[in-house]
């Protein structure tokens, strides 16, 4: 099976300052799928995030929802085109009020960095050049 589009369902506590967040990132959203209960951000051309408010998201689940400030249920993790890419969309989620993740990690071949958004859910964004990967043993 291949999938043709993914959506990340993610429950968050205030919708509006989620959409604000996101938009200081360059994010844009589907107003066909926004209302009250939730958005639907655009992350790429077949890649998108649902941010549902909590008390909705629950409806879809019997289990618990995680606390994402103490706990990890997904790392959400973005390529981008390079490393400046990388830093400039970190930047942007630092001074739209991400919280810190995870020190920079620099492998050469591959640059990450990472943040948590206003309701602590992990984004990692990346660039990777697979040419300067190092060869398998």
């Amino acid at each position: 099976m291949v999938a043709h589009q993914i959506f990340v369902n993610l429950p968050v506590k205030d919708l509006e300052k989620s959409i604000q967040f996101f938009t200081a990132l360059g994010f844009t959203f589907n107003k066909k799928f926004t209302d009250e209960k939730a958005t639907c951000m655009i992350i790429g051309e077949n890649i998108f995030a649902m941010l549902i408010v909590e008390k909705y998201f629950k409806t879809f689940t019997t289990k618990e929802i995680s606390d994402a400030e103490k706990t990890t249920e997904v790392i959400t993790a973005l390529s981008v085109e390079s490393r400046e890419k990388v830093d400039k969309l970190v930047d942007k989620a630092m001074a739209a009020g991400a919280h810190f993740s995870n020190e920079v990690s620099d492998y050469g071949w591959m640059y990450t960095r990472s943040f948590q958004d206003p309701d602590h859910h992990l984004w990692e964004i990346f660039f990777m050049d697979e040419s300067k990967m190092p060869a398998q043993p």
